[in-house]
């Protein structure tokens, strides 16, 4: 058996989901230890993976009231939790995928001793990956220059696998489930499970203009504190109703994503190691709008490495404005051949076989 943990947001969960499904080919049974209310709690469950819940506490660089219990209480408790999981489980291996839903369980797999294996998603890792990494047996990375960010660590380059059903998504399916015109671009804006707000507020400023030219699947979360989504729906409430037919609004998407991917002729959204992944893997084009503040600028890095080689639009967050979105969306719908050599240069940095890789660094450290 293989222990996958992590989870927190889709950019930790996806790559257990694809080593998990690749794990179960090879007749190798997994369960997964993750959080009691992360995005893995419920799509761990859902692809059949056996799921235990454990306490976490997230690490928080700056000052925060929420450290204290989070470092005294909830990270100890996890701790104590998944060391008695593993005791039971009695793993070969441990993937950590990441975040601070995977620190508890390097640590209890340290104290156990089964061998652990780190995986980083983003070019530049976060606290969590470096504290578990140096107790892990092998780190593995998606970027060649992350590692030299481990230190004396043994790493080796794997890439960040792709769910297996997204390849295998159909223009068609996303025409039929969300009544597009097949002669309209598909432009699909993005900001994570929770949505991103300054997103949501700018596209929901531009709606009128954007439909004039595009048709939008908009995934924009359902955050209470901001209200974006009733504001949104709002806005589509009052637009004229042909370009209402022209916007659909969802808070999360689901399966449909692989239909969404296989039709969208420009993805709008922000920079983490998920949505990156995706874009490269699939050959989409995409405008990234990187989440500021993040720890290390990790959103930026990751838009600036595809950046580099052609392979995605880049738009601060700090300098955007709703005009300026608009331009830049417009500007890239109005060269599709640029749009499709740019979705071309992003495939050039994915790994295909990446969950194969995966799978073979983890099979030969449980050996």
């Amino acid at each position: 058996m293989i222990v996958i943990a992590g989870g927190g947001t889709g950019g930790h969960t996806s790559p257990g989901l694809a080593v998990a499904a690749l794990l179960r080919e090879h007749g190798i049974a997994c369960a997964w230890i993750g959080s009691h209310t992360g995005l893995e709690a419920r799509r761990a469950p859902e692809a059949g993976i056996p799921y235990h819940p454990i306490p976490t506490g997230k690490l928080r660089r700056a000052w925060a009231w929420q450290n204290v219990p989070d470092v005294l209480v909830n990270t100890p408790a996890g701790v104590v939790a998944a060391w008695r999981l593993l005791r039971q489980l009695r793993p070969r291996a441990v993937f950590a995928t990441g975040g601070f839903v995977a620190l508890p369980v390097a640590i209890a797999a340290r104290l156990a001793g089964v061998p652990l294996i780190v995986h980083e998603q983003t070019s530049v890792p976060g606290l969590a990956n470096r504290i578990a990494a140096r107790l892990a047996t092998r780190v593995v990375v998606t970027f060649a220059d992350s590692a030299r960010l481990f230190g004396g660590a043994d790493v080796a380059l794997t890439g960040n696998p792709l769910r297996p059903e997204l390849r295998r998504g159909e223009r068609q399916d996303a025409i039929a489930r969300f009544q597009l015109d097949p002669t309209l671009p598909l432009v699909y804006v993005t900001g994570g499970a929770q949505g991103a707000h300054a997103i949501n507020r700018a596209v929901g400023e531009i709606l009128e203009p954007l439909l004039a030219q595009a048709q939008v699947i908009h995934q924009c979360g359902d955050n209470a504190a901001t209200g974006d989504h009733a504001w949104l729906t709002a806005r589509r409430s009052a637009l004229p109703p042909a370009l209402a037919a022209r916007y659909t609004l969802i808070a999360w998407v689901g399966n449909e994503l692989a239909g969404i991917y296989a039709a969208a002729a420009l993805v709008v959204g922000r920079a983490g190691a998920g949505t990156v992944n995706e874009c490269c893997q699939l050959g989409v084009p995409a405008l990234y709008i990187p989440l500021p503040g993040t720890r290390g600028d990790e959103q930026t890095a990751n838009a600036r490495l595809v950046g580099r080689a052609q392979g995605c639009s880049i738009l601060a967050q700090p300098g955007m404005t709703p005009a300026l979105l608009l331009e830049r969306i417009h500007s890239l719908l109005a060269d599709p051949a640029g749009l499709k050599e740019m979705g071309e240069r992003a495939r050039t940095l994915a790994v295909p076989d990446a969950a194969e890789r995966l799978v073979t660094v983890l099979l030969d450290v449980a050996r």
